[in-house]
Formats: structure tokens, C-alpha cells, sequence
């Protein structure tokens, strides 16, 4: 007599075998470069603005400085009602860095900053918008919330043509 275990193996090898035939049936992932995936995961409008770090000195500068107040507020966002992702073209590696007055806040604060980075590659929703402009984590200046749900983010680089 055979064993009934047998019947069961060989129907789920048959189906195995034509679900690998019909290309209709294949799986396929939602790829985070669509946009429609970006948009749904982030929930917002995405803004970019390009600036030059001079020009803007006092702000980076304030928002560096509350820079471990932006990471608690980073850790508890769910929900955004704008991202603004401001580029500072001018202050990239390839040009320089960022101006003198800028990089010694931000060396002072160094240990502040990268837990903030930390803290933003964390939040799905601010990691998915930052890279989706193909901003580095490591290029993140500072991050700003003019209210709970309208977060700027400064960057040391330049938007993508």
C-alpha cells in the first residue's frame, strides 16, 4: 500500500512546477524607486529649494544647535504635512565643505548630529523623502521643524538633475 504523504508530495511538486510556468503568477516586490511608492510611504509633499550656506548661516547654525531637540522630534514623527529638503549646492565636499562659521558648530556638535542622522534614517517616513532626492545621510547639515508636521532638512549637497 502506498503511503498517502506520497499523493501529497507529488501534487504540490506539479503545482510548484506550473506556477514557475505561468508568468502571470510571479511575485513581484514594489520597488522603492517608484514614485508612487515614495509618495505613499511619505505621505507628503516633497519640496526641494537650493540655498547657499552663506546666506542662510544663522539658521543652519540655530539648527544645528538644536540639533538633539530635532533627533526627539524625528523619533516621534509619524506623520508630516511637508518635507522641505533645502539643498546647499555650494557647501558639498567638491566645493569646499561648508563655510568656516558652519563647520565649527557643527564639529562642536559632531556627537549631536550623528544622532540625529541616526535618528532620521530610523523614521521611514524622513529616510524615504531624503532618499528619494538621493541625498546621503552623511550629507544631512541639519533638520529643522517649523511646527511638529513641516520639517526642513538641510543638506550638503546638490539636487539631482
Amino acid at each position: 500500500m502506498k503511503d498517502p504523504r506520497d499523493r501529497w508530495l507529488h501534487a504540490v511538486a506539479a503545482l510548484a512546477f506550473v506556477s514557475a510556468l505561468v508568468p502571470g503568477l510571479s511575485l513581484q516586490a514594489q520597488s522603492l524607486d517608484n514614485p508612487d511608492t515614495i509618495d505613499a510611504i511619505v505621505g507628503s509633499p516633497i519640496q526641494e529649494e537650493e540655498r547657499t550656506a552663506a546666506n542662510n548661516e544663522d539658521r543652519i547654525i540655530a539648527a544645528i544647535e538644536k540639533a538633539p531637540e530635532s533627533a526627539a522630534l524625528v523619533r516621534k514623527t509619524t506623520n508630516v504635512d511637508k518635507v522641505d529638503i533645502v539643498f546647499l549646492a555650494d557647501s558639498t565636499a567638491m566645493k569646499g565643505g561648508l563655510p568656516a562659521p558652519i563647520e565649527k558648530v557643527a564639529a562642536e556638535h559632531k556627537d549631536e548630529l550623528t544622532a540625529l542622522r541616526n535618528e532620521v534614517e530610523g523614521n521611514a517616513i524622513l529616510y524615504h523623502a531624503i532618499n528619494s532626492r538621493h541625498v546621503l545621510m552623511r550629507d544631512i547639515v541639519a533638520v529643522e521643524f517649523n511646527d511638529p508636521r513641516n520639517v526642513i532638512v538641510y543638506a550638503a549637497a546638490k539636487p539631482t538633475d
